[in-house]
């Protein structure tokens, strides 16, 4: 029965629907007056539409950028090795996201935020990844991952400006857009997945013939099989046919027997021609060594001066050390002679900057490994403070981690001194380039048998000898310097035991 005043249960559900109702009214009016006060006038009806209800201020959730960080003060550009979340995944701050591949080794990218990885924007595999690149997005804890807002690629402002560069020359504009359908050749931003690239680039065929159904204007794997069932003959496709005309007369101007200067690319998986070349992509470890050799061998006025020192007495106590059963190597007493004759002479122990000198309060020694993709120097922090067996120990530690690509930035950025070992590869000599912006690195050879007449007894007696190289910047340690650096490091190889001294 119902009395005055009261409401029925029926009456009760309805008047809170009623008030769900219109508070979602509310604050969809308000999302909605926001929305077109920023945007409603600057774009057509449809497109306002579109973008209104595609927004996050409806349906989608506010994502949490993760762009490509500069992991090491070199780094231009990385490349995505492996992640090691999924979509979907919960994520705290400080777990790892990914592996990057930078100029100097693989690290591991921490994530700085909590939540939940929504969308992997840049697959495993992708290369040449710029700074500050959009790699991946989160959303907040709560909220729904799958309804995440894309960001709209930042290069798709600068597209108008094709047509308008391509304005001048009035026959080729209108001639242009006709024979490419595709809606990519008009973005000016062409987004392959991997395996499309390989196909497109194996075939020779124009990406910007191939008509994107991927998601985000994508070229998928699919469309570049339907790409090249209609050029079935990568000939037939127009980027080679364009060059083939031109290449063909210029062959035949040359004279008989002489080789091109430009030889053509040759096609994996067919047998090369005379003259053909293949590319080998270069990492982003060859790139940079070949820019700091090059700035090194121009920029750097470099003198070398040379050396022989007796092993003897490091090897009579590496054989008294192993009795001990602990093993060092002779590269290990080269380490410590030399952060010892460095504390002996700190005028050594200096680098350069724009400014001029400046010198280092810590002696750390750079060493070079030899890695799959490059030469890189993990550094051996204090050395001068530490005997030869803890050197070992590091030396060892961190060519594996250098080996494995997993040196932390901290282990091979800095140092004063670079020391290069040939002398298990058999060199005897060499002079090696200096590691900017250090003043001096030591090249060491390996160790030879040679007869010494002792001046005492007039008896000949068979040497240890080794020969080592100073390359030195000429703007800090000239050759007066760089010889009493010789003579002193020499002294403490020779006679281990005047190290403890130094």
């Amino acid at each position: 029965m119902h009395k005055p005043g009261h409401l029925s249960p029926t009456e009760d559900e309805n008047m809170a629907a009623s008030l769900r109702l219109g508070r979602q009214g509310i604050l969809f009016g308000l999302r909605f007056a926001k929305l077109k006060k920023n945007s409603w006038t600057s774009h057509s009806f449809q497109d306002n539409v579109r973008q209104f209800f595609q927004s996050p201020y409806l349906f989608g959730a506010a994502p949490v950028k993760v762009e490509m960080p500069a992991l090491s003060p070199t780094m231009e550009e990385g490349n995505i090795v492996k992640w090691l979340k999924k979509e979907g995944e919960a994520v705290a701050a400080g777990d790892a996201l990914c592996e990057i591949e930078t100029d100097k080794a693989v690290v591991t990218l921490e994530s700085n935020d909590d939540g939940v990885l929504a969308k992997i924007l840049m697959e495993e595999g992708s290369r040449a990844v710029r700074l500050g690149t959009l790699i991946a997005l989160m959303v907040e804890e709560g909220e729904d991952w799958k309804t995440v807002e894309i960001p709209p690629p930042m290069a798709a402002t600068p597209a108008p400006l094709a047509p308008a560069a391509a304005a001048p020359p009035p026959p080729a504009a209108p001639a242009a857009p006709p024979p490419h359908p595709p809606r990519a050749a008009s973005t000016g931003l062409l987004r392959l997945s991997p395996a499309a690239r390989h196909i497109l680039d194996t075939h020779g065929l124009d990406p910007q013939l191939a008509t994107p159904t991927g998601h985000r204007g994508i070229i998928t794997k699919e469309d570049a099989l339907n790409l090249l069932k209609k050029f079935p003959d990568s000939k037939a496709a127009p980027v080679t046919a364009a060059p083939s005309p031109v290449a063909i007369p210029a062959a035949a101007l040359l004279p008989p027997g002489s080789r091109p200067m430009y030889p053509p690319q040759s096609i994996p998986g067919k047998p090369g021609a005379p003259g053909t070349f293949t590319e080998i992509p270069a990492t982003n470890v060859r790139r940079v060594i070949a820019q700091r050799l090059t700035q090194s061998k121009t920029t750097i006025p470099h003198a070398y001066a040379t050396v022989d020192c007796d092993l003897g007495a490091v090897m009579q106590l590496r054989k008294e050390m192993a009795k001990a059963e602990i093993k060092v190597s002779v590269n290990d007493f080269i380490i410590k002679a030399a952060a010892a004759t460095l504390r002996e002479l700190p005028e050594v122990n200096v680098t350069w900057s724009g400014e001029g000198p400046q010198a280092l309060d810590s002696i750390s020694i750079s060493i070079a490994v030899a890695t799959p993709k490059g030469l890189i120097t993990p550094i051996i922090t204090n050395a001068a403070d530490k005997g030869v067996q803890e050197i070992s120990a590091n030396a060892k530690a961190l060519a594996q981690k250098a080996r494995n690509g997993k040196l932390l930035p901290h282990e091979y950025q800095g140092g004063s001194f670079s020391i290069s070992n040939l002398g298990m590869f058999g060199i005897s000599e060499f002079s090696a380039v200096i590691n900017p912006p250090q003043a001096c690195i030591l090249a060491v050879g390996t160790s030879r048998a040679v007869l010494h007449l002792t001046e005492e007894t007039g008896a000949l007696s068979t040497q240890q000898l080794m020969t080592v190289t100073l390359s030195s910047d000429g703007r800090l340690v000239d050759d007066e310097l760089a010889s009493r650096f010789l003579d002193k490091f020499r002294a403490n190889l020779e006679r281990p035991q005047r190290m403890a001294l130094a």
